[in-house]
């Protein structure tokens, strides 16, 4: 019995969600397989290779896993598959001698991992899914919120809270898509044999109704799984790199946001923050500490997401000639630990953007401090139009703006917008109170709302 006295992996019970760690569970694992012996053995009787009766008895007991007794047989024989063989076999007097008929180990453990890997997607799609619809409601509500854009950690120009928002979220679809488009394509192995010729199906069945490629058509058909047309001792190893290839690109996009929350919810910003409860503890030491730990919690689980990829690199790199086993002991880390991570993700995400706090007091005191700055953009193309010189113009608006920058880096206000209206090289050009209402960068975000808009509708569309 497996208890917190002993090692226990986080994502056996900390990140993830029981959905998810039941799919990658051994009793699980140990189910499927019996599942893909039936349909082997319900294909077989078409051959009269297996009777109705030994068919029977063998879908009586398919779900009366006993691990103990697998555990016990795999210590003495060292072969997890074939532990599972015996275990079953004990459990059906009639149809026992009949499991894994003509089959190899990879026939049913990789075909079993297909059918996992799509599961997997499908949990991972669904709450994708739900993470869209929830930044969709929250790009409609904040597609006009003006609020500062930074570049290079600096301010730069206004934008709004909502287009912000819609970029993550064109990315999100982006990964949900892909992840769409590898869930329809999940291939098994297949039934091919010990180096994926079938020749054992073809001596097993020869003077029988079906041939091999026939037998796996039918066993294939019973679990609702295409498989590849050609297949070593495995399937190509590169379904699993594309697979979690593509949960790392999720996880690279859930992490942008979470970075650039954390950023916002730094006081220098205090724009954004992620949810916060009303007993939470920030800080062991500092009880005022509202730390974002949900934020950083997704860049931490999401770098080592990122790191995961490589692995299935090599395995499929090294799959020399037919087949070879040092991909094996790794595979039965990292991928169950890919679709836990990125199960945890969107979890975790979707909590945070359903409670993100906006702080439009610190967003207009941000655009009136720093908007002033990008709208004499504005301005110098208005004094240039009416007949100034450009280059003089700019380095007016320039020493100015040094002058001004100076001042709120010794925490005085912002001098920027009088030393402007009071220029006469400007003022000769335009009138004063036009300098001032082209100082006012809350209007400044160009087609922003409306682009904003126009991705939550692809959203809504996309997911429909």
């Amino acid at each position: 019995m497996y208890n917190h006295e002993t090692y226990l992996s986080p994502f056996t019970w900390r990140y993830g969600s029981d959905a998810m760690r039941h799919i990658w569970s051994l009793a699980h694992q140990r189910r499927t397989w019996r599942q893909i012996w039936v349909a082997l053995a319900e294909a077989q009787t078409h051959a009269g290779l297996v009777t109705q009766a030994q068919l029977a008895d063998l879908r009586a007991h398919m779900d009366d896993i006993d691990l103990p007794r697998a555990h016990e047989i795999e210590s003495e024989i060292h072969h997890d598959l074939m532990a599972e063989v015996r275990t079953y076999a004990e459990q059906c007097p009639v149809g026992g001698g009949v499991i894994h008929l003509g089959a190899t180990s990879m026939d049913i453990e990789d075909n079993a991992d297909a059918l996992r890997l799509r599961a997997s997607l499908n949990l991972v799609i669904a709450r994708l899914r739900e993470l869209l619809l929830v930044l969709a409601d929250r790009i409609e509500a904040e597609a006009g919120h003006v609020c500062m854009a930074f570049t290079h950690l600096q301010p730069a120009e206004p934008t709004t809270v909502g287009y912000r928002l819609a970029n993550y979220a064109q990315d999100l679809l982006a990964d949900w898509q892909t992840l769409n488009q590898l869930r329809d394509g999940i291939r098994g192995k297949g039934l091919k044999g010990a180096v994926g010729t079938s020749a054992s199906y073809g001596d097993l069945l020869q003077g029988t109704a079906l041939a091999p490629r026939e037998l796996e058509a039918r066993v294939m058909a019973s679990l609702g799984l295409d498989a590849f047309p050609v297949a070593h001792q495995t399937y190509p190893r590169r379904q699993d790199w594309e697979v979690v290839s593509a949960l790392a690109g999720l996880a690279m996009t859930i992490y942008r946001a979470a970075f650039d929350i954390r950023l916002l919810q730094s006081p220098p910003f205090g724009e954004w923050s992620e949810p916060f409860g009303s007993r939470q503890v920030g800080s062991s030491a500092m009880p005022f500490k509202r730390n974002p730990i949900h934020t950083e919690n997704l860049d931490s689980l999401a770098r080592l997401l990122a790191a995961l990829p490589r692995v299935t690199w090599d395995n499929a790199a090294h799959c020399l000639l037919e087949r070879t086993l040092d991909d094996s002991g790794n595979r039965r880390v990292v991928l169950p630990q890919a679709f836990l991570i990125a199960d945890e993700m969107l979890t975790r995400m979707q909590h945070v953007m359903d409670g993100l706090r906006i702080d439009d007091g610190a967003i207009r005191r941000n655009v009136a401090v720093y908007g002033v700055f990008a709208a004499t953009e504005r301005v110098l193309m208005a004094a240039s139009r009416r007949g100034g010189d450009r280059q003089l113009l700019h380095e007016c608006i320039r020493e100015h703006s040094l002058t001004a920058w100076d001042a709120l880096r010794q925490g005085r206000p912002n001098p920027l917008p009088s030393l402007l209206s009071s220029d006469s090289r400007i003022t000769a050009l335009i009138p004063p109170e036009e300098i001032l209402k082209l100082l006012d960068a809350t209007d400044y975000v160009g087609d922003a709302p409306d682009r904003a808009l126009a991705l939550a509708s692809a959203v809504r569309e996309a997911l429909t």
